[in-house]
């Protein structure tokens, strides 16, 4: 069997009397989506810089795809991008590949940093600097320069945070896309509609605790489908998400007619604050 892309256990992480993380255990199978959930300082970014190797851990281990977290065979099969970033203001969009590819030795050349560039909806740039970008489009150069050399882990902390609706959709688009090449994607975020769009599994961490983890449906709770047909409306509990445009074909198949499809029951938001909150009692 492969070894697991993420393998945490008993992860702490102390600065001098402040404990930003306590016996954290946290596992991401190889092309697994997994959303790290959690207020400000609950300690989301510690625990992907642990992972990525940047800080070293007071007590317990993490593991990058069988290796320790911080060697160079892990490091080797991370992509990373930082909450907050800095690229060099003078540089291109290709430059600042360019050096990306340098720094991870990717061969990929100007053929990988073109199709990065087209990804991300920057390729139309041509020679305009860093500096004279928005914020959104350089967090879209932030998400390219993770995917170089194209690795079998990513780790993403906020990467959506300063986009528009059309910028959160294509990156929606490319993370679906590496879960379907195989790479695991580690989602740090407080847009809680998108990782409950995209994520298979979730974690909720709190004070530096986890609080919940599981699947996305199987912290929702159940969910209540009202399918509209010309015989009136039809209501089922869905399982999981695949449960309901099963259903619908099923319909189709027999010859109905569906006019509309709404959905009601706990949302991951609710599920969240119930986690957190029981945590504060």
């Amino acid at each position: 069997m492969s070894a697991p892309a993420v393998e945490v256990r008993g992860l702490t992480k102390s600065y001098g009397a402040i404990t930003a993380l306590s016996g954290v255990d946290l596992r991401i199978e190889p092309g697994q989506l997994v959303g790290l959930l959690g207020p400000n300082g609950a300690g989301k970014s510690t625990l992907t810089k642990l992972i990525c190797g940047l800080v070293r851990p007071s007590a317990g281990s993490a593991t990058v795809l069988g290796h320790p977290a911080g060697s160079m065979a892990s490091r080797a099969r991370i992509g990373y991008l930082a909450e907050l970033f800095r690229f060099p203001q003078w540089l291109t969009p290709d430059e600042v590949l360019r050096l990306h590819q340098r720094l991870a030795c990717s061969g990929g050349g100007a053929v990988e940093r073109g199709a990065l560039l087209e990804r991300v909806g920057l390729v139309d740039l041509g020679p305009r600097r860093v500096g004279e970008i928005s914020k959104g489009m350089a967090q879209r150069l932030g998400l390219a320069q993770a995917m170089i050399g194209s690795p079998q882990l990513l780790l993403l902390d906020e990467p959506t945070s300063a986009l528009d609706p059309i910028g959160r959709r294509l990156v929606r688009d490319i993370l679906v896309g590496l879960r379907e090449r195989g790479a695991s994607v580690l989602l740090n975020s407080h847009l809680l509609s998108e990782v409950e769009q995209v994520c298979d599994s979730v974690t909720i961490i709190d004070a530096g605790r986890v609080v919940a983890s599981g699947s996305v449906d199987g912290l929702r709770g159940g969910r209540v489908v009202e399918i509209e047909t010309e015989a009136g409306i039809e209501r089922f509990e869905a399982t999981d998400r695949e449960a309901i445009p099963a259903r619908i074909r099923e319909l189709v198949d027999a010859g109905r007619s569906v006019y509309g499809v709404r959905e009601s029951g706990s949302s991951l938001e609710d599920a969240y604050l119930e986690a957190v909150k029981g945590a504060g009692e």
